[in-house]
C-alpha cells in the first residue's frame, strides 16, 4: 500500500503540503505544536487513526478516535408530540399533573428530535480526502445527500480544529448534519461533561428523569438540546488525563432570542448534545434540527455551516472559557455597556417606590393579635385568590432603614414586617414546631401557604426564619424575642439533620412523611446552621454546618448535582447554586479550613454555566416593544437564569434581571484573580436601562418583560437594593485594595447570594466608618459613577468612595450639597484619602472600572 503524509502547521501553504514525499499515499493529517489529527485509509474510508494534544511538552494521546459522520434524513416532518413517557426512580408519572409550568417544556423536550430517536440516521466515512485551502477537504456520498467537509487548523487558536460542512439533497425530505465524531471517549476514562445551562457531571445517570430534567448525572442517552438554556455553545467532555474535547458553533448559528422586532427566544435553530446518535461520549452538533427552520429541502438544495473543534489540555472551565471569551467575544461586548442612570440612584430611586404603599402594593392584615405587613405577590402560588403576601430581602429592609434614618421605614414598615416573620414560624408542639407555615399569606383565607402544595421544606426554615432572623439580629443584637425564635430553628434544623449531614427536600404537612424521595436536597440547607452559630455563639451549629458542608461537597460539588428552590418548577435547578458557593465562602472564613474555600471557588466556577455568554451583543438596532434599542442593550450575555435546564423558565421567559450573584463573583475574582467572574459580575450589573422601569427604577424580573418594572413582584425591588448594594460594596473593597471595606452579614433567602450590609461600621483608610445613604449630597454628572457614602464614626468626617462602573475611562464633575449633612453648609477641607492630597470636585477622572475615595472634614 501506498502511503503520503500531509502535515499542517498553522502556517503550512498548500504547496507544502503537495510536495509531500509521494510515495507515501494513505495517510493524511493536521498538525502544529498543539495537536496532531491523522487519518488513514481503510477499505476506501477514511477513519482518524490517532489525535494527540501536547500538554506540557508530551504528547497525550485522545481514545477512540474515530472521524464518522451521521446524517438524520426524515421524509416526513417529525411530530411535535412527546414521543415517550417516564417514571421518576420513585415510580410515578414524571412530571405530575400539578406542575402545569412544567408541562410544556417537558413535552416540547421528549419529542422524538429532543430524544434523538426519529427519522433514519445514516453513519458514514469520508470516501475521498485532498488537501485544499491549508487544510483537508473531505467527500462522501449516500443516498440522499452528498456531504463536503473542510477541515484547518484555526490561525486564531492552535488547539482548535475549524470545519465547515457542505450538504447537498438529492431527495426531497428534512435533514439534519451532525457534527463528525472527532473520538468516542470511553466512559470508564470520563472525568466530566456537560452541556452548559442544562448539565454538568461526572458520572453516567441511568434514571432519565434525574438526568434530563435535574441534571443530576448525565444522560445516558444522546438527546439534544436546545440553544435557548444552553448559557455557553460549548458541549464538552473531559478526560481523566486531562484533556478536554468540544465542540463550538461559528456565532450566528444559534437562534437570537430577538433577532429583529419582536420576541424569538423559543427558535430552534441548533441542536447541542454530549453524545452522538449511537450514544457515545461526544460532544455533537445538529444543524438544521430536523423539522425546524431550513432542514426542509428539495432535491439540489444545499446547507452549510461552521464550527470549530477545541482540544484543550486543561479543564472544562477553561474549555467553556474559551468559547465564550475567545469565540463569543465577552469581554469584548463587555466593553459595550454603558449606563444611563447610576446604581446608587437606583437605589434611591426605589427607596421612594418602597415606602409608597400604592407603587409597592404594600398591605397590613390582622393575624393573631398582631399586625402584619408584606407586599402582594400576584405571581403562582396554590390556593392564592390574588390575595397572597409575602416579604423577600429582609436584610435589605434593615440596612435600607439603618442607613437611610428614614422614619417611614422605621416605624411603618419594619415593625409589621418583624410581625409578620413572627407569625409565619411554627411556635405550637409537634413534628413541625420551629419551622415556618409557608413562603406566602393569604389574606382572605387567613393562613400561611407554601408556593406549590401543601409541604414543609428544611430549606425553607433555612431561609425564612435563620437568615431573615439572623440578618435582622445583625441590626438587633438584643431583641431577646428573635434570638429565641432563631434558637427555635436552629434546634428544628438539628432535629431533621441526617446522620450523615443531609436533609430531606420536603416533608408532608398532614402526614409528617418526607416526600419528593426521588431528588436529593443537593442545596446549602446547612447555612441556617452557619446563622445559627454565628449569632448563638454555640459550637454544635457548627459542627452540623460543617457535617453538612461535607455532605455537599462529596453529592453536589464533585459531581457537579444541584437543586433548586422554586417550588412551583419542581424544583429545578436555579440560583440556590451560586448560593451554594456564598455558604461554603462564608463556612471557610468560620472555619479557616480551605477545603471549603477551595469548594466555593469550584461551585462558583459551575454557577458560570448559568450565565448566557451568547448571541454575541453589537449596535445593530432593533424595535422593542415601539422603541428602537441598540441589540446591547437587550443582550441576554452576562445575565444568569431563574432557573435553567429543560423545564426552567428560562425556556420560554430568558434570563432574569437579579443579578444576586454579581457581589460573589467580584469576591471570587479577588481571591482567584481569575477575569470572567469579574467580566460576569460587570456585563450583568451595568448597563440594563432598557429593563428599568423609568417611573420607579425597579426592572423587570424576566428578560421577555424588558422594562414592565416589579409587574406582580414588587417586593423584589428589596431584592434589588440588597444585590446592588452587595455588587457595590464588593467593588468597593476589590478597586480599594482592602481599604474600603465593610461587613457582611448572611445571604438573602432564595434568589442567589447576595449578602446584607450596614449593621455595623466598616473600615475606609483606617478609619471606622458607618454607611450612610442621604440623597441629594453627593451627585456626579455622569451615570458611570456610583458615590458610596460612609460616615466617621468618631469623627465629623464623610467618606465618599467613587466608582467607575464603565468599561471606558470617565471624566466628571461632582456636586455636593452640603447643607444635606452639615448646617455650615461647607466642609472644612477635602481631599483624597488615597494621596492626602487637596481635591478638586471638578474634572475627576477614573480609569475604567477604577475607584477613588473623598474625605469631606466637617
Amino acid at each position: 500500500m501506498k502511503r503520503i503524509t500531509l502535515l499542517l502547521p498553522v502556517l503550512l501553504s498548500v504547496l507544502n503540503v503537495l510536495q509531500a514525499p509521494a510515495q507515501r499515499t494513505s495517510v493524511k493529517a493536521l498538525s502544529n505544536h498543539s495537536i496532531r489529527v491523522q487519518w488513514r485509509e481503510t477499505d476506501g474510508a477514511l477513519k482518524i487513526e490517532a489525535i494527540a494534544v501536547n500538554k506540557k511538552g508530551q504528547w497525550t494521546k485522545l481514545a477512540a478516535p474515530s472521524g464518522e459522520y451521521t446524517l438524520l434524513y426524515s421524509e416526513t416532518k417529525p411530530s411535535t408530540e412527546s414521543a415517550e413517557t417516564f417514571e421518576k426512580i420513585t415510580g410515578g408519572k414524571f412530571p405530575e399533573e400539578a406542575y402545569h409550568y412544567q408541562q410544556t417544556q417537558w413535552k416540547e423536550s421528549t419529542t422524538a428530535v429532543a430524544l434523538n430517536t426519529v427519522g433514519r440516521a445514516i453513519h458514514f466515512f469520508p470516501q475521498t480526502g485532498a488537501a485544499k485551502d491549508n487544510g483537508l477537504e473531505f467527500k462522501s456520498e449516500t443516498d440522499v445527500a452528498g456531504i463536503t467537509a473542510h477541515w484547518r487548523i484555526d490561525p486564531r487558536f492552535p488547539s482548535d480544529v475549524l470545519v465547515t460542512m457542505t450538504l447537498n439533497a438529492k431527495k426531497k425530505g428534512y435533514f439534519s448534519l451532525a457534527t463528525p465524531t472527532l473520538a468516542a471517549l470511553p466512559v470508564d476514562q470520563m472525568s466530566w461533561a456537560s452541556v452548559p445551562g442544562y448539565f454538568q457531571g461526572n458520572f453516567i445517570q441511568k434514571n432519565f428523569v434525574l438526568a434530563y430534567a435535574y441534571g443530576h448525572g448525565i444522560p445516558d442517552r444522546p438527546v439534544v438540546y436546545r440553544e435557548r438554556c444552553a448559557s455557553t455553545l460549548s458541549p464538552l467532555v473531559s478526560s481523566k488525563d486531562g484533556i478536554t474535547l468540544s465542540v463550538v458553533p461559528e456565532p450566528g448559528l444559534a437562534r437570537d432570542p430577538w433577532a429583529k422586532d419582536r420576541i424569538t427566544q423559543t427558535d430552534w435553530h441548533l441542536g447541542l448534545s454530549h453524545m452522538n446518535r449511537k450514544a457515545q461520549l461526544s460532544p455533537t452538533l445538529y444543524y438544521p434540527v430536523l423539522g425546524e427552520e431550513k432542514s426542509e429541502m428539495e432535491a439540489g438544495q444545499s446547507v452549510s455551516y461552521t464550527f470549530q473543534y477545541s482540544l484543550i489540555a486543561g479543564d472544562w472551565f477553561q474549555a467553556t472559557k474559551h468559547a465564550a471569551v475567545d469565540i463569543y467575544k465577552f469581554r469584548e461586548t463587555l466593553a459595550l455597556r454603558q449606563s444611563k442612570q447610576a446604581l446608587t440612584d437606583r437605589i434611591e430611586k426605589m427607596h421612594h417606590y418602597l415606602i409608597d404603599p400604592k407603587t409597592s402594593l404594600w398591605n397590613i392584615e390582622e393575624f393573631k393579635g398582631k399586625q402584619i405587613g408584606a407586599q402582594s405577590y400576584l405571581g403562582g402560588v396554590v390556593g392564592s385568590d390574588k390575595d397572597a403576601m409575602k416579604n423577600s430581602d429582609y436584610g435589605a429592609m434593615w440596612m435600607l432603614a439603618n442607613t437611610t434614618r428614614d422614619p417611614e421605614l422605621i416605624q411603618k414598615v419594619l415593625p409589621p414586617a418583624q410581625n409578620f416573620k413572627l407569625v409565619q414560624q411554627q411556635t405550637d408542639k409537634g413534628f413541625f414546631e420551629g419551622a415556618v407555615e409557608g413562603q406566602y399569606y393569604l389574606a382572605k383565607k387567613k393562613k400561611f401557604v407554601e408556593e406549590w402544595g401543601e409541604v414543609v421544606e428544611p430549606i425553607a426554615l433555612t431561609y425564612y426564619v435563620m437568615l431573615d432572623v439572623g440578618n435582622m439580629l445583625l441590626f438587633e443584637p438584643d431583641n431577646a424575642e428573635l434570638k429565641e425564635r432563631l434558637t427555635l430553628g436552629a434546634e428544628k434544623l438539628l432535629s431533621w439533620q441526617r446522620e450523615d449531614g443531609s436533609f430531606a427536600v420536603a416533608y408532608d404537612r398532614k402526614t409528617e412523611q418526607e416526600t419528593f424521595k426521588d431528588i436529593q436536597d443537593v442545596r446549602p440547607t446547612f447555612y441556617g446552621l452557619i446563622v445559627a452559630h454565628r449569632i448563638l455563639k454555640d459550637e454544635k451549629y457548627l459542627k452540623a454546618a460543617e457535617k453538612g458542608a461535607e455532605w455537599f461537597l462529596k453529592n453536589a460539588v464533585e459531581t457537579g448535582a444541584f437543586l433548586g428552590v422554586c417550588g412551583d418548577a419542581r424544583y429545578a435547578p436555579d440560583f440556590a447554586t451560586g448560593q451554594s458557593a456564598q455558604a461554603l465562602l462564608d463556612l471557610f472564613d468560620l472555619t479557616q479550613n480551605k477545603k471549603y474555600q477551595d469548594a466555593a471557588i469550584t461551585c462558583a466556577k459551575i454557577y458560570t454555566s448559568s450565565i448566557y455568554t451568547h448571541p454575541i451583543a453589537d449596535h445593530k438596532p432593533k424595535t422593542v416593544n415601539g422603541t428602537v434599542r441598540e441589540d446591547w442593550e437587550i443582550s441576554q450575555t452576562g445575565l444568569s437564569f431563574e432557573h435553567g435546564g429543560i423545564f426552567g423558565s428560562a425556556t420560554r421567559l430568558g434570563p432574569i434581571q437579579l443579578a444576586s450573584h454579581a457581589g460573589l463573583f467580584i469576591r471570587i475574582y479577588q481571591l482567584t484573580g481569575e477575569q470572567l467572574f469579574a467580566d460576569m459580575a460587570r456585563a450583568a450589573a451595568i448597563g440594563r436601562d432598557a429593563f428599568v422601569d423609568s417611573k420607579t427604577s425597579v426592572a423587570s424580573y424576566y428578560w421577555n418583560a424588558m422594562n414592565r418594572g416589579a409587574g406582580p413582584y414588587p417586593h423584589h425591588a428589596w431584592w434589588q437594593v440588597g444585590w446592588i448594594t452587595d455588587y457595590l460594596l464588593s467593588e468597593a473593597a476589590l478597586r480599594s485594595n482592602g481599604k474600603v471595606t465593610f461587613p457582611r452579614g448572611f445571604v438573602t433567602p432564595k434568589v442567589g447570594p447576595h449578602q446584607t450590609y450596614g449593621f455595623a461600621p466598616g473600615d475606609v483608610f483606617g478609619d471606622k466608618a458607618s454607611l450612610v445613604i442621604q440623597e441629594g449630597f453627593i451627585t456626579a454628572d455622569s451615570p458611570s459613577i456610583d458615590p458610596i457614602i460612609s460616615k466617621s464614626t468618631t469623627q465629623n468626617i464623610y467618606y465618599v468612595t467613587l466608582l467607575n462602573n464603565s468599561p471606558q475611562p470617565t471624566a466628571f464633575n461632582l456636586k455636593i450639597d452640603h447643607g444635606k449633612v452639615s448646617e455650615s453648609h461647607a466642609a472644612a477641607s477635602m481631599k483624597w484619602a488615597e494621596t492626602n492630597q487637596k481635591a478638586a470636585i471638578d474634572n475627576i477622572k477614573l480609569p475604567a472600572f477604577g475607584s477613588r475615595t473623598l474625605q469631606l472634614n466637617y
